[in-house]
């Protein structure tokens, strides 16, 4: 088969269209022919030698895909060959064929094509697993998220909105902040010339959910409501911040950080079971429309250094970018 590889760590251009062993699909696995994948920021990180992939998993970068499922491996019993699926991966969806765990793989929501459905597993799994299975965001609770104009910011609004919370959302310009309004964002805040804890008040935000990580710590502990949740997702901003306990303690707060990618394939806190989840609680609001898919664009597959250039360029990307194979 034919795959996106880096020939070594770097930029874009490191990428490039060539033959690669056919994976085959182990015990408990399925073989997905795939019909398109998408875009992550942890991709840009793993072409740039900063995100290895899980011992086990291909080196191809692709955290997730759609496709038809071509072969069965040992003991799958509940998917057949020729299933129209989406996939949630430990790598290796930048390529014409990936085998996963069977339980990591998802029917096609109701009312999304084959190509847009390959836009939903990594964000719906890592927005579920945070702000629902984790942080336990209630109706009526304000729900901050950090980066709202991203794939996960656009997937996490309309979930916040579905679930009836308020939903406050930061970017970097008006432009982007009026399309998070048009799916549902209550309260937008320009982080460059508003201070978002200012903005919240003394209220605060119930869950925040944070792709900055270190350079945001501090003021997302002050703008934390009591008995709040911050789920921190991303390190754009840094690892390492020290973090004063005394102002968390007064507010009863948790902060958490939780990984997708590096969850056992089974068992408590597994992909399966993220997975099991976003199936049972989140397809449903899906195929009621309250919840779409937000594509930037589409491209080919050939097209990933592109693809990976327009997402690094941090400017006119609304949404998720999805590499058609």
């Amino acid at each position: 088969m034919y795959a996106i590889v880096a020939r070594e760590p770097g930029g874009p251009d490191v990428l490039e269209w060539t033959e690669v062993p056919d994976p085959k699909a182990g015990p408990g696995e399925v073989l997905i022919e795939v019909a398109a994948s998408a875009v992550n920021r942890a991709d840009l990180l793993q072409r740039q030698g900063f995100y290895p992939p899980p011992p086990g998993a291909p080196n191809i970068i692709g955290l997730e895909c759609s496709g038809t499922i071509a072969a069965l491996g040992e003991g799958v019993t509940d998917w057949k060959v020729g299933d129209e699926v989406c996939a949630l991966l430990a790598g290796g969806g930048y390529g014409q064929l990936v085998a996963v765990p069977a339980g990591q793989v998802l029917p096609l929501p109701d009312g999304v094509d084959l190509v847009t459905a390959a836009s939903l597993p990594e964000v719906a799994c890592t927005v579920w697993s945070n702000i629902v299975q984790h942080a336990g965001l209630q109706s009526g609770e304000i729900l901050l998220i950090h980066g709202g104009a991203g794939g996960i910011g656009t997937h996490g609004i309309q979930v916040g909105k579905a679930l009836g919370a308020t939903v406050a959302v930061t970017a970097g310009s008006d432009d982007r902040l009026a399309r998070c309004a048009s799916l549902g964002a209550d309260i937008t805040i320009n982080y460059k010339t508003q201070d978002f804890v200012e903005v919240l008040g003394k209220r605060g935000a119930d869950v925040i959910l944070d792709n900055m990580g270190a350079s945001y710590l501090d003021r997302n502990i002050k703008a934390l409501a009591s008995d709040g949740r911050l789920m921190v997702i991303g390190f754009q901003g840094g690892r390492k911040a020290e973090l004063d306990f005394s102002k968390l303690l007064p507010k009863r707060g948790t902060v958490a950080s939780l990984g997708l990618r590096g969850r056992p394939v089974s068992g408590r806190g597994s992909k399966a079971e993220v997975v099991a989840g976003v199936r049972e609680g989140l397809w449903p609001l899906i195929a009621s429309g309250k919840v779409k898919p937000i594509v930037h664009e589409v491209r080919p597959m050939q097209d990933a250094a592109g693809a990976h250039a327009a997402l690094e360029s941090g400017g006119e990307v609304f949404g998720k970018i999805i590499l058609k194979a």
